[in-house]
């Protein structure tokens, strides 16, 4: 299955790169994405153009999803790496969940880090070109995706952290 995945989004990317020792984390083509917005728990519009400058992570995940409930503990604790510090986690709730019932999985997983946040109208998850949850996609500092993670992942795991630390 894993093999299945990464082929796919070899095809659809003209540049893609798996990580040696990193689980289900591929280097893609450095690409601009235009207005990427997303709601939060009051159903405010916020944009990434609002974060340039920042290392961020948009965690697309749901409350019915078993691997995104497994791996959102160690996205919480991501949040407060202090070698980390120009990090900005989102995670995005393309689950179609009430905000109250997003709140509630964060409260029963103890993630205190972090927010609930929830795809737009405009739908993120179809311009990401999501094929499954959890994916995480990471945007540099200059407003490029140049990396996802398709499939779950342990955020604590220490090659991750040197490797993103590198993009800090």
């Amino acid at each position: 299955m894993r093999f299945l995945i990464i082929f796919i989004f070899l095809i659809t990317n003209s540049f893609a790169e798996e990580i040696d020792g990193i689980k289900n984390l591929v280097l893609i083509k450095p690409k601009k994405h235009d207005s990427l917005t997303f709601l939060d728990d009051q159903n405010n519009q916020l944009s990434i153009n609002e974060f340039q400058g920042k290392l961020i992570l948009l965690n697309f995940w749901a409350t019915w999803c078993a691997p995104c409930k497994e791996e959102m503990p160690s996205l919480n604790l991501l949040q407060k790496k202090k070698e980390l510090n120009n990090l900005e986690i989102f995670p995005i709730n393309i689950g179609q969940d009430n905000p109250k019932k997003a709140v509630i999985f964060f409260k029963d997983l103890k993630i205190n880090n972090l927010k609930p946040y929830f795809d737009s109208p405009d739908t993120l998850a179809k311009k990401f070109q999501l094929r499954g949850i959890p994916t995480t996609v990471i945007i540099n500092k200059e407003g490029e995706e140049f990396a996802r993670i398709v499939g779950s992942i342990d955020f604590e795991d220490k090659k991750f952290i040197e490797w993103l630390s590198k993009f800090n």
